[in-house]
């Protein structure tokens, strides 16, 4: 599957807020990347959140050049680790386009995991930070402004990982948190009107995921590719896009009667369990 499918307005008049809408290099898009695209198809004004300031600058370059160029899009460089910068995600959000119809959490490493014995505690931190309070205090920050329109969707990126056996510690805790975290939202926000709901991406062919290992590992893309297509049931790993695409409709209002769902887009990976 590619991202090349006409938008048909599922979003029209709708304000997102994308965070982690840049990427790293690499030879295949990454999720928050091809969620930008795909939201600005269906007529999403999108400002796109980044700490890489010139990687989110890449994602609107790629917007202008498409057919939902036209659509209003801007860039801000924000570390969402740091509860001020998330504050002004919502206010900037507030000041530049009036509303947020749309929160998109998709920021999460796994660099430096560990076995339980294995793993320092400033690893264990700085993973938890990033992947989970990061989260937290967006979350936190565009709520107030979602409560006073009595509308809203927050969409939070978790990972197979949070509910399958891995050997490694702080990322899987991080995602099912974050699972748990949304679950929470979802419950207590539904009287204002506001869905949240997680995408439960399996293993995806993103730079997140494919040039670490590249770098750490030494082997070709396409060693571990092949590696990981072979995990998959259906044969194959998905793509951005199919984040992308699933992110869509929990955005769109024809998941108006559906919170607090953890959707997985794993192509069967959760069906090993058993």
């Amino acid at each position: 599957m590619t991202g090349r499918l006409e938008g048909t307005g599922r979003l029209e008049g709708k304000v997102a807020v994308i965070v982690g809408a840049g990427q790293q290099p690499g030879s295949s898009m990454g999720n928050g990347r091809a969620t930008a695209v795909l939201f600005a198809r269906e007529g999403a004004t999108c400002l796109l959140v980044d700490r890489n300031a010139d990687w989110a600058a890449e994602t609107l370059d790629l917007l202008a050049a498409e057919s939902c160029g036209a659509r209003d899009a801007s860039v801000l460089a924000a570390d969402v680790t740091d509860e001020t910068a998330c504050a002004m995600i919502a206010a900037e959000a507030v000041a530049r386009y009036g509303r947020i119809d749309i929160l998109h959490n998709n920021i999460g490493t796994s660099t430096g995991d560990r076995q339980t014995p294995d793993l320092p505690v400033e690893d264990w931190d700085r993973i938890m930070t990033l992947n989970l309070k990061s989260m937290f205090m967006t979350c936190k920050h565009v709520l107030p402004v979602m409560r006073a329109q009595s509308a809203g969707a927050i969409i939070n990126i978790s990972s197979t990982s949070s509910l399958s056996k891995r050997p490694t510690l702080a990322y899987k805790t991080s995602k099912g948190a974050i699972n748990t975290l949304t679950q929470h939202v979802a419950a207590e926000n539904a009287a204002y009107g506001i869905r949240a709901n997680v995408i439960v991406p399996g293993l995806i062919d993103t730079p997140m995921a494919i040039e670490r290992r590249v770098r750490e590992t030494g082997r070709s893309h396409e060693d571990i590719r092949s590696e990981r297509d072979a995990l998959v049931p259906v044969g194959f790993m998905g793509n951005a896009w199919d984040v992308a695409h699933a992110a869509v409709y929990l955005a769109s209002d024809e998941a108006r009667y559906v919170t607090g769902v953890l959707l997985p887009v794993d192509g069967g990976l959760l069906l090993k369990r058993g």
